[in-house]
C-alpha cells in the first residue's frame, strides 16, 4: 500500500464525538477523516493539542507515524476543545 493511502485505512476503535452540534455525533473512522475534521469543523483555531494533532496527521501521510498515534492526538485535541466524546 502506498504511503498515502495509509490515511484512509480504518482506524482500529473509530471515534464517535459531538463535532456539530450537542448530542449529534459523528463517527471519525481514518487519519484522512480527522484532518479533514480538524481542518474543517473544529470548534477553535488553535491550540497546544490540535497543533500536535494536525503535524501527527501530517507524519502519518509521510510514513513517520501510525494511525493508532493520530488516533490519540486526535482524542487530546478533542478533549483540548471541550468536544463532548461518546464513551
Amino acid at each position: 500500500m502506498a504511503k498515502s493511502d495509509i490515511t484512509q485505512v480504518p482506524w482500529s476503535q473509530p471515534v464517535e464525538l459531538a463535532l456539530e452540534e450537542p448530542g449529534q455525533y459523528v463517527t471519525i473512522a481514518t487519519t484522512q477523516a480527522a484532518s479533514w475534521a480538524m481542518i474543517e469543523d473544529w470548534p477553535m483555531e488553535d491550540g497546544p493539542e490540535l497543533d500536535k494533532a494536525l503535524l501527527i496527521c501530517a507524519d502519518v501521510t509521510k510514513g513517520k507515524r501510525s494511525n493508532e498515534d493520530a488516533r490519540k492526538a486526535f482524542l487530546a485535541a478533542a478533549k483540548e476543545a471541550g468536544i463532548d466524546i461518546k464513551a
